[in-house]
């Protein structure tokens, strides 16, 4: 293995830590290495067990008024930095979670502070325009020069969201106005008057029955679409009526990738051959099928190129258009800027939807039909948020001024061949080791997954899960080296815990 971090550190109950340890690293390590936050800790600090009595007396006061059973730890943002997460209690931790993957550039990043306290974003936050009827005078300059300037290849168009749920949510619902404004004929063919009051019965023909094609262990969101096309846990779908959607089986590939590449390409095969069979005989008729570039919340589930080239293939194929859903998977994340870059497509996605490390959400297209034919059909108060566009805008800057996805592809190799050296030391817990060429998104599966998520902060790191038994990383772009070589020490303390 790597030098690692050594650590002098040896962690106790809250009982017998008495002040504050520092986890003390060597310094040669990081010489070569320039840190993007001069001023970041060097490494975690534990003053407490987690949680702390000032993080249970705060959570317990907010369980009065918020429900807190989800709270993974309530954090003290105006101590975090960078790569590093505080608590009220004074413990730092080495954040690989970052927010469910939602901040790209670091805690108190100094140039989104710049951008936060600018003339433009005060006006923007005081005066919030109802983008649809009073978009700003500068709207289409902000859009210009930050989220259109990273727009995927060949699409040149944006339809602004909230959410990541919206954006989804949203794109399901340009795919149905295109479908039907097809079978009309064009966007010239006015709507029939059975149409138009039927519609107001939530019935057929005005509210036709069609459906979006979505993947086994998928997940595109908690709203009322969105939800019908997420497959990843009962618990998120529980007593919500659904829509009748069909879903397709997602390939469930075998690791290592090399030793086993005629079987997966069977898989893959079968899972491509089950879409297109969907598609032509599912009781509604498919208008567009929603896909994960990595299947985040289900698992971190993977696919080769191949597969998503054949989907691209059937979809066009059978005039049903192509969403993909970038929420998780996109800006920088995978060591491309858009996850969908690594499948050399011959045509792009009709859509692709984007939320989370861009701080504002929405979705892509370049086909002037997805917008609906008449005004008012896609709309809602705010369609979005200047905003954060303008957030976006200065992520995007701090993205190219460091070259962080760049530095997010060499981070990332760097440690999954870390990660594979741990897991020839111990197979017992690292199981499908997988994200091989995908930047830091990286993840393996282990039979004590619950323990090792929950024994990290002892080590003092945050790191989260995904499906049934997958330990999955979703670092910042601004993660390094250095910091992979105290995530891999932190790694194997923690299996040494179980």
């Amino acid at each position: 293995m790597a030098a690692l971090f050594r650590s002098s550190l040896r962690l106790r109950s809250a009982a017998r830590l008495p002040a504050a340890r520092t986890i003390t690293t060597t310094p040669h390590m990081r010489a070569s290495e320039k840190p993007y936050f001069p001023d970041e800790p060097t490494a975690p600090k534990l003053a407490t067990a987690i949680p702390g009595p000032n993080n249970k007396a705060a959570t317990a006061e907010l369980d009065k008024v918020f429900d807190v059973r989800s709270i993974n730890m309530l954090t003290d943002f105006s101590k975090s930095i960078g790569n590093y997460i505080s608590d009220l209690d004074g413990n730092t931790l080495l954040d690989v979670y970052a927010q469910i993957a939602s901040i790209p550039v670091g805690y108190n990043n100094p140039h989104l502070k710049q951008v936060a306290s600018s003339p433009q974003m005060i006006t923007s936050l005081i005066n919030r325009p109802a983008l649809g009827n009073f978009p700003s005078a500068d709207w289409a300059d902000i859009l210009n020069t930050g989220v259109l300037k990273v727009a995927p290849k060949g699409l040149n168009q944006v339809f602004t969201a909230m959410a990541g749920s919206d954006a989804n949510e949203t794109a399901y619902k340009a795919a149905f106005m295109y479908h039907r404004q097809q079978e009309r004929g064009g966007a010239d063919v006015e709507f029939s008057e059975e149409e138009l009051l039927s519609t107001m019965k939530n019935q057929s023909p005005g509210s036709p029955q069609l459906s979006i094609l979505s993947f086994k262990s998928a997940f595109h969101g908690r709203l009322f679409g969105s939800l019908s096309t997420t497959r990843s846990k009962a618990i998120h779908k529980l007593d919500i009526p659904a829509f009748d959607w069909p879903q397709a089986t997602f390939p469930s590939l075998k690791y290592p990738l090399e030793e086993h590449a005629q079987e997966n390409a069977l898989e893959e095969q079968r899972c491509l051959q089950e879409v297109e069979q969907l598609i032509k005989e599912f009781h509604n008729p498919v208008a567009a099928v929603m896909v994960e570039p990595i299947q985040s919340e289900g698992g971190d589930n993977h696919a080769s190129p191949a597969f998503f080239q054949g989907l691209r293939d059937i979809t066009k194929r059978n005039n049903v258009l192509f969403i993909v859903d970038e929420v998780q998977t996109g800006v920088g994340a995978t060591g491309k800027f858009w996850a969908h870059d690594h499948w050399n497509l011959d045509t792009p996605p009709d859509m692709v939807t984007f939320s989370k490390k861009a701080q504002t959400a929405g979705y892509y297209y370049g086909n002037p039909a997805l917008r609906p034919n008449k005004p008012y059909r896609q709309f809602n108060t705010w369609m979005g948020d200047p905003s954060r566009a303008l957030i976006f805008r200065g992520i995007i800057e701090e993205i190219e001024r460091l070259n962080l996805v760049e530095n997010t592809a060499s981070t990332g190799a760097y440690l999954y061949s870390g990660l594979e050296r741990l897991a020839e030391r111990y197979p017992e817990h690292f199981q499908n080791l997988r994200g091989k060429g995908q930047g830091t998104f990286i993840a393996w599966d282990t039979p004590k997954r619950d323990e090792f998520v929950g024994k990290a902060k002892s080590v003092g790191v945050n790191i989260g899960g995904s499906g049934q038994s997958a330990v999955r990383l979703r670092p910042m772009l601004v993660f390094q080296k250095h910091h992979a070589d105290i995530l891999l020490e932190s790694i194997e303390k923690i299996i040494n815990k179980l």
